[in-house]
């Protein structure tokens, strides 16, 4: 075990689960990168070493990777103990729609299972008073919004129409009652849309760029295999989303910011075609690509509009997106061309 101060509950030591994925390796980023360099990073995932997105802190003696299955609670709990972390960020899910209605058991199995385990880890430790934790729903849990619920807040109700997306309302439900019942010191943020480089090729976005720099390298056909363009969506950038992330813990001790068991919307406000993100990235690409619908590609039942407001969110901790959709599309783009 990593030589880190546990002795302190108030201490800098930050627990990250999923943190081999986009989000989690993103924000391992923005956490190493802060101007107090005394912040200590664990990344649980299901592997000891880091991988491609973690690799710049492979020899970091600030950056500890700890292999453990959340569905562990016994093992779990050893690592909450001897971490006792100031901070947990609870990124690690089973997260996408696709798998979600092939497999709707492995989904809400895994989802609720080591969300459960992880909250009942802290407070096996008496960490349920110190520790704040971050617990990352999202706007799927809105699922299919009306015209009059736009733009969608806080309050909206829900209406899901896929079983990740009823996976993560029973997460944000249980932060909202571990909080209230236990006195926990959790805040759920539900992000919209989020994109950026090391994106998984399984949702829209990542998946043209991906199908775009293969092309161009000569991969694949000059063919670029879609699903509905006809749907619209509110997209932030991840790095952008990580600030917010840190700033729903950072803000707790402030008069006005986010408050236990409250949760909290992260988006642009904005909505765009999926037809518009192809455009934008076809209009990057050094080739001429054919577009091509693929029938694999449709969902049974699609979220045709999604626009949030972040009003709540930025009233608490003054945050806001900075970073232009076309930027996040070039650096998507880029991430890709350089993995081809």
């Amino acid at each position: 075990m990593a030589q880190f101060d546990t002795s302190d509950p108030a201490s800098h030591n930050v627990i990250i689960t999923g943190v081999s994925g986009f989000v989690g390796s993103t924000l391992t980023d923005y956490i190493l990168n802060l101007p107090d360099d005394n912040w200590q990073v664990w990344g649980i995932d299901r592997t000891s070493t880091p991988g491609p997105n973690l690799q710049q802190w492979a020899n970091n003696p600030r950056f500890q990777m700890h292999s453990l299955d959340l569905a562990d609670r016994e093992a779990l709990t050893t690592l909450i103990g001897q971490i006792r972390p100031a901070r947990l960020f609870h990124l690690a899910a089973l997260a996408f729609v696709g798998p979600s209605l092939t497999d709707p058991l492995a989904t809400l199995n895994n989802n609720l299972t080591v969300t459960v385990n992880l909250f009942e880890a802290v407070r096996a430790v008496g960490l349920r008073e110190i520790t704040r934790i971050h617990n990352a729903g999202s706007s799927d849990e809105y699922g299919l919004v009306q015209p009059q619920d736009l733009p969608v807040n806080e309050d909206t109700p829900f209406r899901p129409n896929n079983p990740y997306a009823v996976s993560k309302i029973t997460q944000d439900m249980l932060g909202q009652q571990y909080a209230n019942t236990w006195g926990f010191q959790i805040v759920t943020t539900r992000a919209f849309n989020h994109l950026g480089p090391r994106q998984n090729p399984q949702l829209a976005a990542s998946a043209f760029a991906r199908q775009i720099a293969q092309a161009e390298a000569g991969q694949i056909a000059p063919v670029i295999q879609v699903g509905n363009l006809e749907a619209s969506r509110d997209y932030t950038d991840v790095r952008d989303v990580v600030h917010g992330y840190w700033l729903a813990l950072d803000s707790m001790d402030k008069p006005n910011g986010c408050q236990p068991g409250q949760v909290y919307n992260l988006c642009s406000g904005q909505d765009y075609k999926m037809s518009y993100i192809l455009q934008t990235l076809l209009a990057k690409s050094t080739r001429t690509l054919e577009v091509q619908p693929d029938p694999a590609r449709m969902r049974p039942s699609e979220i045709m509009v999604m626009r949030g407001d972040y009003s709540r969110f930025q009233l608490a901790t003054g945050w806001q997106p900075t970073i232009p959709l076309d930027t996040s599309l070039q650096d998507l783009l880029d991430y890709w061309r350089s993995q081809v």
